[in-house]
């Protein structure tokens, strides 16, 4: 079992940065993909953001360029930096790891862009 808690959401205005963390704790070992999704209001989940124990990154092209994905030194925490934020990245953000098949989810974090 693994368990995600993310944090980091809020409200900021557009053109702001919000830096958004995720913890994983339980059975963290293995956890070779650790990666962002974020559900617009009345949208589909989508993914933002992935990384891989090594460090190779995948990006959604809506965020490339202003969002870095990156993990801690113990591999069991992703963070996402998002600068140069619009309106249209309001939405909740869910980090997701997988292990041995089977996805797991935290329980999401809201963040609005808005003047």
């Amino acid at each position: 079992q693994v368990q995600l808690v993310e944090s980091g959401g809020g409200l900021v205005q557009p053109g702001g940065s919000l830096r958004l963390s995720c913890a994983a704790s339980g059975t963290t070992a293995s956890l070779n993909v650790m990666g962002w999704y974020r559900q617009p209001p009345g949208k589909q989940r989508e993914l933002v953001a992935t990384i891989l124990t090594g460090g190779t990154t995948n990006y959604a092209n809506a965020v490339k360029g202003r969002f870095i994905i990156s993990r801690g030194n113990a591999k069991n925490t992703v963070t996402l930096q998002m600068n140069s934020l619009k309106a249209d990245d309001t939405a909740v953000y869910y980090c997701k790891t997988t292990k041995f098949g089977l996805d797991y989810w935290g329980q999401g974090t809201q963040v609005t862009v808005s003047s």
